[in-house]
């Protein structure tokens, strides 16, 4: 079984495509919503976040997220250190859960942060989901209700989608400029047959 990670700049369409992929009956290790299942479920991330930053990181709701956001914003060190936390734990959750799809060609793991993390050295292949930023900035805007300077500033601290085309093996353009479908089937169509 090939394990393949998916990405994708904000706003570029990679949950649209994962769609279509679980359609084909591919399954999708959703890694962004595990890592927020976590904040709030895994004792251990719990403890280390609250030993880290302190115990008004938390509510008795969960995660006092917006809080955790402004002590990393801007704060490359303490980013590292949450993503030092909860990434090995995602990380182990999806081996976990990969074992229940040996039987399968291949499974794909969608991440936000797939290359910055160093999740993609962890896999066999990667996609990148492709849209320029000025659509992205546009899908973002009317999907968030947000304003142009508050997607750009999200843009602004995720890993520039050159760099991404450098290191995934396949790209999605999801930009208009061909469809979308037939790109997926055709990367389907190459890992069903390996």
């Amino acid at each position: 079984m090939n394990k393949i990670g998916i990405t994708g700049g904000i706003g570029s369409g990679k949950s649209l495509v994962c769609q279509v992929f679980e359609r084909l009956g591919v399954p999708v290790f959703y890694a962004d919503q595990q890592a927020k299942w976590l904040y709030d479920h895994d004792q251990q991330v719990r403890r280390q976040l609250i030993q880290h930053f302190g115990p008004e990181l938390y509510d008795q709701k969960g995660l006092k997220r917006a809080l955790l956001a402004s002590k990393i914003f801007n704060n490359p060190e303490a980013l590292k250190k949450v993503n030092g936390i909860v990434h090995p734990v995602v990380r182990e959750k999806f081996l976990q859960w990969c074992r229940s799809y040996q039987h399968l060609p291949y499974v794909l793991e969608e991440a936000a942060i797939l290359f910055e993390s160093g999740a993609h050295e962890g896999l066999d292949y990667t996609i990148l989901v492709y849209a320029p930023q000025e659509i992205r900035i546009q899908r973002v805007m009317e999907r968030d209700q947000a304003s142009r300077q508050a997607v750009s500033e999200r843009m602004h601290h995720q890993m520039a989608d050159e760099d991404k085309m450098d290191q995934a093996d396949f790209v999605i353009y999801n930009d208009g400029s061909q469809m979308v479908i037939p790109q997926i089937l055709n990367i389907h169509r190459t890992f069903i047959s390996k």
